[in-house]
């Protein structure tokens, strides 16, 4: 979309500089049939230069687009509105541009939110940056656990305080829906306190963007879900069950940074040789789930009775499968997952993502608006 918008733009804009060619008689064209006044051509060269930048800018990702642009469709109105005969239908594309203007400008401020949430997110994270996981430090864990983490490389490591990782996602909405939905997402964790804060991008289609955050903190989880990043479709908070869902995404995605199964947070229980219980237990909100691994101690799935949403009466299954597992910064993790629920008519499968970033114990957190 953001293309489509920069080629309009560029093309408006281009139209605009044959004001400025007529007034200086610098074109045999006569697109608009008018006598222009010298002045009135620069003010049309202008409001091409104002549109030119604005299609800079918005190609560049520099957030002050919206102003340049607001500022050509300002100028560029009051020029239509003087050639009215000739160049009324320039109004339409003044007012496409102008939606898109006031949209971008929502989804900036979504962003700003969020970015504001991982601020002070960050701000209260607690930092060790000397402690090292080591096998005196498994002691007690099961004896897959321990496995699982010597296995992926985290002894020797430093242990994880914080987490950022970029995400390319395919989505399904409903259960009977065909085709699969792209979408970009963000996400930050912090292991002490446990919290997490999760943005996405969703194209539902080439005209519906939807952006989305979905956190976990102080031992509460929220929500939101808005069409145009305005109108809202989910708005969840502070809440048992989402609560309590927020806290098991949180367990379920601690194999990205594994040091956190030691946490004082986490109590385990053996299930079998290959299978263990996870509890988690932060802030009054308590939540578990059952990890598998293979022989090896590779992670395979993560099991658990999860509520989809505040309305349910009754968790669901819901389970988090390893697609592929890489080495990332020294430590093996799952780079490709799927999540699915476990519905009376089958399986629901809704979400495949791949990891197309991580990084560990960073002093600043990358910002969403990049």
């Amino acid at each position: 979309m953001r293309t489509v918008f920069i080629v309009i733009i560029v093309i408006h804009g281009v139209i605009h500089l044959f004001g400025f060619l007529k007034a200086f008689d610098l074109s045999a064209l006569n697109a608009i049939s008018q006598p222009i006044t010298r002045l009135m051509g620069i003010l049309w060269l202008v409001a091409f230069a104002l549109f030119a930048i604005t299609a800079f800018f918005l190609a560049a990702r520099f957030h002050y687009w919206q102003l340049t642009g607001l500022a050509g469709i300002i100028l560029s109105q009051f020029l239509i509105l003087n050639y009215w005969a000739d160049a009324k239908f320039g109004t339409i594309i003044n007012l496409i541009v102008l939606v898109y203007i006031i949209l971008a400008y929502f989804t900036f401020n979504f962003k700003e939110m969020v970015k504001e949430e991982v601020d002070i997110m960050s701000a209260n994270s607690k930092i060790n940056g000397q402690a090292i996981l080591s096998e005196e430090m498994l002691v007690g864990l099961p004896e897959i656990v321990q496995r699982w983490l010597i296995n992926n490389g985290s002894i020797g490591k430093a242990l994880v305080y914080n987490v950022y990782l970029k995400q390319e996602l395919q989505m399904r909405m409903k259960p009977e829906q065909k085709q699969w939905m792209n979408a970009q997402a963000h996400q930050y964790f912090t292991l002490e306190p446990p919290a997490f804060n999760w943005s996405v991008d969703l194209q539902m289609s080439p005209f519906l963007p939807v952006v989305g955050r979905d956190k976990f903190e102080n031992g509460e989880g929220e929500m939101t879900i808005k069409l145009f990043s305005l109108l809202p479709i989910v708005n969840t908070k502070v809440e048992n069950k989402i609560n309590q869902a927020s806290l098991q995404r949180y367990l379920a995605e601690m194999v990205w940074f594994p040091s956190f199964a030691v946490s004082p947070y986490l109590t385990w229980e053996r299930v079998d040789k290959n299978s263990v219980k996870a509890t988690m237990e932060y802030k009054g909100t308590k939540g578990s789930g059952v990890f598998y691994f293979d022989e090896r101690g590779e992670f395979k799935k993560f099991v658990a009775m999860r509520y989809k949403d505040s309305k349910d009466s009754i968790p669901t299954e819901w389970t988090v499968s390893a697609i592929k597992t890489e080495k990332r910064n020294g430590i093996r993790i799952p780079v490709s997952s799927k999540a699915e629920w476990k519905l009376e008519r089958g399986n629901w499968t809704w979400l495949k993502l791949e990891i197309t970033e991580i990084k560990y114990n960073i002093g600043e957190m990358p910002s969403v608006m990049d």
